[in-house]
């Protein structure tokens, strides 16, 4: 059994690559490369493509989607205050698409892809928790998240060496908050109400409710599955407190 995996899922504009370079090491790397106008790849030998490291936790939840047990899972990977978007999502309730994306790139893998990235995860996620939890003097020191690494990663395809560069985009403007401190009397009941995704934060989403209102509801009060696309009616179970006190119910 090596000690090392690495799985390359090519599209004609895109390629993703998942790399684990040791069993010893509780993360591993997803890189995302794409072609240039010229038809040439990014190299990332250059500083080109996007490079993100993910934890053991973060495996479990992407296996959560790749199980179709959820429809989706968003995290973000912040360096001094500059935030990464990582997404995974099935195209519809269908759950034969998958797309996973990265900052700007998006990729696409078929019902066959996810699996075979599915059974990869499961793989990988069982090898580290056997050998890269052992606590050791020589054990790898965990690398925080979004903090540069040396790990080198690699594949024929470029006949060199894809360097590990974490690069990120701008931070974005924050948005205003609703009023989501919760009330003294507060109980935990929960409302299924109709609206559509307008905007997204890290924290929070902008939903245009079936009245009209439109408002910023952090995620800790929204519960059960949604599909994170703009302008699609559906349904959100969300704290009836934070919609009373916004005045969206009464």
């Amino acid at each position: 059994m090596g000690s090392n995996h690495s799985k390359i899922f090519f599209g004609q504009n895109t390629g993703l690559i998942v790399n684990s370079s040791s069993i010893l090491e509780p993360f591993f790397f997803i890189r995302c490369i794409k072609k240039n106008p010229d038809g040439t790849w990014e190299k990332p030998s250059r500083g080109e493509g996007k490079v993100v490291k993910f934890s053991l936790e973060e495996i479990v939840m992407m296996l959560e989607v790749l199980d179709r047990k959820s429809l989706n899972w968003s995290s973000y990977h912040s360096f001094n205050d500059i935030e990464t978007k990582i997404t995974f999502e099935w195209e519809d309730d269908n759950v034969r698409t998958l797309w996973i994306k990265v900052d700007k790139y998006s990729k696409m893998l078929n019902f066959a892809q996810a699996e075979i990235l599915r059974r990869l995860l499961v793989h990988i996620l069982e090898e580290k928790i056997v050998h890269a939890t052992v606590s050791s003097n020589s054990t790898i020191k965990s690398n925080s998240m979004g903090k540069k690494s040396d790990e080198v990663l690699s594949h024929d395809v470029f006949n060199e060496a894809l360097l590990d560069t974490h690069e990120f985009l701008p931070k974005k403007k924050r948005k205003k908050a609703i009023n989501d401190q919760q009330p003294r009397d507060f109980t935990k009941k929960k409302v299924n109400i109709e609206g559509s995704i307008q905007g997204e934060t890290k924290k929070a989403l902008l939903i245009q409710f079936i009245s009209g209102d439109e408002l910023w509801i952090p995620k800790s009060t929204i519960h059960g599955k949604y599909i994170p696309k703009k302008n699609r009616d559906q349904k959100f179970l969300i704290d009836d407190w934070i919609l009373k006190k916004n005045h969206v119910i009464s």
